[in-house]
């Protein structure tokens, strides 16, 4: 289905990126795994796709940082020749009630989760733009369709994510480039275990299917984004969250 394109996965040493990344190098694509921190999460991710018979690697980029950002997607381009499939899932939280959180905090969330996909989207798109083809796919949240109490910063950053998928959508499409967005509810990975068991047992009580998703149902409807069965599909976000946002 993805054979021979090359796609890049932001945050994607755990959780939705990495099945998201697993998922697009099953069916053919050759995956960068972005990660900040966490290489060895992100070579363990790596390893696991080249027993598979997929192909992988790892980049090291701070998604918060614009021109690192311009020398990975740079670095790509020289060794690959191409991207085909740019999906922007590095993220992070720091939640707090609005009333207590401070500076420090709204601002880290919103540069990594908000600025780091305009980063990655602005470096890359002048090189969609000249392939006039290409996918990007943005990880946003059921979060910034809804707000969620004590998640200010999150929410707010994901609401954004969705401004500027729309936005990116309506600039790029002439050139072939389609531009969605993912929101997932809540989501079983490390990120949603370190919740205290009230919070889980709350978010579980909003779900229709009363259940947490599985990172792989996630990157099942990226995979979908990133084939050309979505060719006609730009500007949109779905809702992968069981019916929390019904």
């Amino acid at each position: 289905m993805l054979t021979d394109k090359i796609a890049l996965v932001t945050g994607a040493g755990r959780g939705i990126g990495r099945a998201v990344a697993k998922m697009l190098a099953s069916q053919g694509a050759y995956v960068y795994l972005n990660y900040h921190g966490s290489e060895a999460a992100a070579q363990e991710a790596v390893a696991e796709i080249l027993k598979s018979g997929g192909k992988a690697e790892a980049v090291q980029c701070d998604v918060s940082d614009f021109k690192a950002c311009g020398e990975m997607i740079q670095m790509i381009i020289q060794k690959s020749g191409r991207l085909d499939i740019l999906v922007n899932n590095a993220g992070i939280t720091r939640d707090g009630l609005l009333m207590k959180m401070s500076e420090e905090d709204y601002d880290k969330v919103l540069d990594i989760n908000l600025k780091g996909t305009f980063h990655t989207i602005r470096h890359a798109s002048r090189y969609l733009l000249k392939q006039r083809s290409g996918r990007i796919i943005n990880i946003t949240s059921v979060s910034g369709v809804l707000g969620n109490a004590g998640q200010a910063n999150y929410s707010a950053s994901k609401a954004g994510v969705i401004g500027l998928t729309k936005s990116a959508a309506r600039e790029l499409a002439s050139r072939g480039i389609c531009v969605n967005a993912v929101a997932p509810g809540y989501v079983k990975t490390d990120m949603t275990d370190a919740l205290p068991d009230q919070v889980k047992e709350q978010m579980l009580s909003q779900i229709p299917l009363g259940r947490a998703a599985k990172p792989e149902e996630i990157a099942g409807v990226v995979l979908f984004l990133a084939s050309e069965q979505s060719a006609y599909m730009t500007g949109q976000v779905l809702c992968v969250d069981g019916g929390m946002a019904m």
